[in-house]
């Protein structure tokens, strides 16, 4: 199912994706040299990814299980045989002038994706996902200081170029889409999606610079020729010159090129102008596209058997490499079993670390209170700081003791969200230190009750306004009882104990 036609007048966007992935292994694709990415430049380099004469590439079988994986998630075919082909293009990040890829054979066919945008569901049918090496990495640079990353520019203004081998074959999976998406919204929401079931498998690092890279195509048809499911004939599509986006780098930048993009050529038609076949860049600064180059067709790459790799038979590891519970599931599952709304179980599954801590917590707390605490204590705290729970992967024990805090009523949950979480994200200090330094020790009940009888004594005024029934009395005489406690008492107890003595 496609999904339905989003107008624009009389004219309708065709959109499909190539989303290029890096895949985390810690080798190359078809040589031993690594994939970190902190190294010195063309210090990570031999004479396979540097294609020197004579060096014989090796396909790394980490590679082909991520592959697989993705397969499997995608609900994909992986056919008996899969081959690879070599792709001849001249480029200065690509050492051997040509790329190692699959052609007519790749190692997933047919898969789709279903993701939400805008309260209702999309699927997207995925027809191919194939391996191939990533190229090196280019920056264009301008003469002044001495520091390099402050003198990249674009290739327009740049005095020379300097090239990086180092992730020259690093991993790929090119994933190519139909073009099912017809607004540039749903194409955000897709590779949020995709993004998020990537991470599951543990096949993709999304910190990684470049490690997802998204070329999306565009064209405009006439309305009429949608049909009520959202499908178009192939020889509508034929008919419509499309261009192509290259390299966005992000959801949202993915999201404002093609904007700017069915803007561009919705005006071009209407002004009786042609929309040129080609392939344009995306200005982030800008946010509009150029042109780059015109559009390539298959037959300029002059495709042809990667004679040194032999043919691939891996269908049957399908069956035999297992694949971590996906988001959907693992949101539905947390709604059945620990009763969350579906707005906290989307929260909550958002990474599987996030999924993974919430479960670790939940099986030593009430599964509520584990909620509130991941959901909406850390990962608000987090939003706010601009941080994902990455950045703390190694204090989540701190964060589970936090909790212990408040489940064992050692100290308020007023306290711990307003004043130990956030000194632990801002400070980097332990939660036992925090309350300790700050006197956050929960008072005990002879003590607060003391403070509820000054605080009834000390405001006749307010307790007056409460028998009279005014709702902001008890408010009030609970802040003066939690200025006399130092808020180290809980302000449910202090309003249960305070309409109790005035009850009374």
């Amino acid at each position: 199912m496609t999904a339905q036609a989003a107008e624009t007048g009389d004219l309708v966007a065709v959109i499909g994706l190539e989303v290029h992935v890096q895949l985390e292994t810690a080798t190359k694709i078809f040589c031993g040299c690594s994939t970190e990415q902190a190294a010195e430049p063309n210090t990570h380099t031999c004479p396979v990814c540097l294609g020197l004469p004579g060096a014989l590439p090796v396909l790394n079988e980490g590679a082909v299980e991520a592959a697989v994986k993705v397969g499997k998630a995608i609900d994909a075919e992986i056919p008996e045989e899969t081959t690879f082909h070599r792709k001849n293009y001249y480029y200065p990040d690509l050492p051997k002038n040509f790329q190692i890829t699959q052609y007519d054979a790749p190692i997933c066919q047919d898969g789709t994706l279903e993701f939400a945008v805008a309260g209702d569901r999309r699927q997207v049918t995925i027809r191919r996902a194939h391996l191939e090496e990533d190229p090196g990495s280019i920056r264009h640079v301008r003469e002044g200081t001495e520091d390099i990353e402050t003198r990249t520019c674009s290739i327009e203004r740049a005095d020379y170029t300097l090239v990086d081998y180092n992730r020259a074959g690093t991993p790929l999976m090119e994933i190519v889409t139909e073009p099912d998406f017809r607004d540039p919204s749903e194409v955000r929401a897709f590779l949020e999606k995709l993004e998020e079931v990537l991470e599951y498998l543990g096949i993709f690092d999304p910190t990684r610079d470049g490690s997802l890279r998204i070329d999306a195509n565009l064209s405009m048809v006439p309305a009429e020729e949608v049909a009520d499911d959202g499908s178009i004939d192939d020889a509508v599509l034929e008919d419509a010159n499309r261009t192509e986006v290259k390299n966005i780098s992000s959801h949202k930048g993915a999201e404002k090129a093609l904007a700017f993009e069915k803007s561009r050529q919705k005006k071009l038609i209407e002004s009786g102008r042609a929309v040129e076949q080609e392939t344009r860049h995306f200005n982030e600064t800008h946010g509009n596209t150029v042109s780059m180059r015109s559009k390539e067709e298959e037959k300029d790459y002059r495709y042809f058997r990667e004679a040194d790799l032999p043919a691939l038979q891996v269908s049957d590891w399908k069956e035999t490499i297992p694949i971590p519970e996906l988001p959907d599931a693992r949101r539905e599952r947390f709604r059945e079993e620990y009763g969350l709304s579906e707005e906290a179980a989307s929260k909550l599954t958002s990474t599987k670390q996030v999924a993974d801590f919430f479960e670790d917590v939940a099986g030593e707390y009430d599964p509520d209170l584990a909620a509130t605490w991941v959901a909406d204590n850390l990962l608000g705290e987090l939003n706010y700081r601009d941080m994902e729970i990455t950045a703390i992967a190694d204090r989540l024990d701190e964060v589970m003791r936090l909790v212990e805090l408040v489940a064992t009523d050692e100290i308020t949950a007023k306290n711990a969200r307003e004043t130990v979480l956030r000194s632990m994200l801002d400070d980097g200090a332990d939660p036992d230190t925090i309350v300790d330094q700050e006197g956050l020790g929960k008072t005990d009940e002879d003590e607060v009750a003391a403070a509820v009888t000054e605080a009834i004594e000390e405001n006749p005024d307010a307790v007056e306004d409460y028998y009279d029934g005014e709702g902001g009395a008890i408010n009030f005489l609970v802040g003066q009882v939690m200025q006399k406690t130092g808020g180290s008492a809980d302000p449910g107890d202090v309003n249960q104990l305070l309409r109790a003595e005035l009850d009374d």
